[in-house]
């Protein structure tokens, strides 16, 4: 299973979408979630567009494609918990990560979901997070 990044949603909506993350996308269709933080974020953007042939494309792309084949799982206690020890660890370290971020991958984390972004900078620094991207000639490992 394969919880998926904003950056991973938005990729298919590209004016040009990258064909190796388009190939894996494919491929793993009946295996990809998102978090309810990646929701959010994906809704924050669209409400703030401005009208237009644009915003109803990507609204239609996410009411129409994303909503009913890519389930929501929610940031629930589990994962408030391992973001809180993370994020503790991280800035004892002199490395806060962003806090979406960290909800993000306490989500993949502690459901042992691979973690699929562009970023991969963003996430390399939690402990028990598998993250790919799929970006590129070949998908890379974090």
């Amino acid at each position: 299973m394969f919880l998926l990044d904003t950056n991973a949603v938005s990729e298919p909506i590209r004016q040009t979408p990258d064909k190796t993350f388009m190939k894996h996308f494919s491929e793993h269709r009946t295996s990809l979630v998102i978090s309810s933080v990646t929701w959010h974020e994906l809704l924050f953007g669209w409400e703030q567009l401005p009208e237009g042939k644009r915003k109803n494309a990507i609204r239609a792309y996410l009411f129409d494609v994303v909503a009913p084949s890519i389930p929501v799982l929610p940031y629930e206690q589990t994962a408030a918990e391992w973001h809180a020890r993370e994020r503790a660890r991280l800035q004892r370290r002199g490395r806060p990560a962003a806090f979406a971020d960290g909800q993000i991958a306490a989500t993949a984390a502690t459901r042992h979901l691979t973690l699929v972004t562009r970023n991969l900078r963003d996430f390399t620094s939690f402990s028990s997070l598998t993250v790919e991207s799929w970006w590129g000639a070949a998908p890379k490992k974090a």
